[in-house]
């Protein structure tokens, strides 16, 4: 496996409203990547693709996406690599990671959720219903975390600011992908109040995601981690129920 240089790229261009929505994709199999690419494409989409591991992380961290559509088994760097690495930067952690590969386990599903993506497509899979997740990641993205919530909100040495998409603990930036970033703030909006996992799935990751037992339970624990021991007790399991925030 070969990692590109980490030498930092110069910030691009941020997008504005107006532009096409921008997809990456990444997939080696060349049927696969036209036929996404001319779905995409009929829908109004921009689309940019990479063969191989080491163009596609080289194009992820030097431009703007809305959406990543990331295959797994990947010549160079793998597909599992790449996802790591753009949860761990700055300009990537939040744009929206969906993984399309062949490995269709739950164990499978789980681990991609564990590195950071925002969703899960099995092959062979159906092109409406991949439009239409990449439809809904790109307008997710896009869209004002917060809704019509734009004052930041303090609670358990937790600030959140919707509008500045930040999060910090006693004071320290915490950078979270925008799946955990959406749960958390779901959380915070209703201090005391229980949710269950079906209950929380469409504010955290939206309608038509693949969803798993575990789901949730994945982006919680991962939410947890990146808070830290004390604020992370904020996030407490009812048993039987689900989750909610405890001030």
């Amino acid at each position: 496996m070969t990692i590109p240089s980490r030498t930092r790229a110069p910030e691009p261009k941020a997008l504005s409203p107006s532009d096409k929505p921008r997809v990456l994709l990444v997939e080696d199999d060349f049927d696969i990547r036209d036929l996404i690419r001319f779905n995409l494409e009929r829908e109004g989409f921009e689309i940019e693709t990479a063969t191989d591991g080491d163009r596609g992380l080289e194009l992820a961290l030097s431009r703007i996406y809305d959406v990543i559509l990331l295959d797994l088994m990947l010549p160079g760097t793998e597909g599992t690599e790449i996802c790591r690495r753009l949860r761990k930067d700055a300009r990537t952690a939040t744009v929206p990671v969906i993984m399309v590969t062949s490995r269709g386990e739950e164990r499978d599903i789980v681990d991609g959720l564990n590195l950071g993506a925002d969703d899960y497509v099995t092959k062979p899979f159906s092109m409406r219903e991949l439009v239409a997740r990449v439809r809904t990641a790109a307008r997710r993205h896009r869209e004002a975390p917060g809704g019509t919530q734009t004052k930041p909100m303090h609670r358990g040495g937790i600030e959140l600011d919707p509008v500045r998409h930040e999060v910090r603990v006693q004071g320290e930036p915490v950078v979270l992908t925008l799946t955990e970033f959406r749960l958390l703030h779901h959380l915070m909006k209703h201090p005391g109040r229980v949710f269950s996992r079906t209950d929380l799935l469409p504010h955290a990751v939206g309608q038509g995601v693949v969803v798993v037992d575990r789901n949730i339970d994945v982006h919680v624990r991962n939410l947890r981690k990146k808070l830290g021991d004390d604020a992370a007790a904020s996030i407490a399991t009812v048993r039987g129920l689900g989750y909610k925030f405890d001030n």
